[in-house]
């Protein structure tokens, strides 16, 4: 996928975002810092590396300056409702500078932490695999505690498979 205007990534973006949402929706409470091994990222940690990431690093890189990532520790935000309240506000802040982004812009070089020029469209884009791979883990955590996911794209496989022609 090929990012050539910046209106149509934001809106899919948006809506990329409400996926993952949807998923940190069920996540109760009492479990947000929930982790299935010691030393490995709590649900908070990935819902607050989710919102650092964007914007602190890609934010910053694609606005021409370095990265400022800080991390995705309880220090940022504790809590459920304090944790998802952060994700939001970031993500707004996120949205207002990949905004500001020009069509032209796109097509310009930003610089990674590794300090590697890429191209602005394919670093938005490697953002939205960052975020489906971290919500794919989510997706995972929840079900290792036995909460039901939603379906993504309004059917589950089996209700697909359920609702498929066996070829013959």
């Amino acid at each position: 996928m090929e990012i050539t205007t910046i209106a149509p990534f934001l809106d899919y973006y948006e809506k990329l975002r409400g996926r993952t949402l949807n998923i940190i929706k069920e996540i109760p409470p009492e479990h947000i810092e929930w982790t299935y091994k010691q030393g490995k990222f709590t649900i908070g940690d990935l819902i607050r590396h989710l919102a650092t990431i964007e914007r602190f690093m890609y934010g910053e890189t694609v606005s021409g300056r370095p990265s400022a990532y800080p991390g995705c520790g309880k220090e940022l935000a504790e809590g459920y409702e304090n944790t998802v309240a952060y994700m939001n506000r970031l993500h707004a802040e996120s949205m207002e500078l990949f905004a500001k982004l020009t069509d032209e812009d796109l097509q310009k070089k930003c610089i990674t932490p590794a300090g590697t020029p890429i191209t602005i469209w394919k670093w938005l884009r490697a953002m939205c695999e960052h975020e489906i791979h971290h919500r794919g883990q989510i997706f995972i955590y929840l079900g290792m505690l036995d909460i039901k996911n939603p379906a993504l794209y309004g059917l589950t496989a089996e209700e697909v498979q359920e609702r498929s022609k066996a070829l013959k």
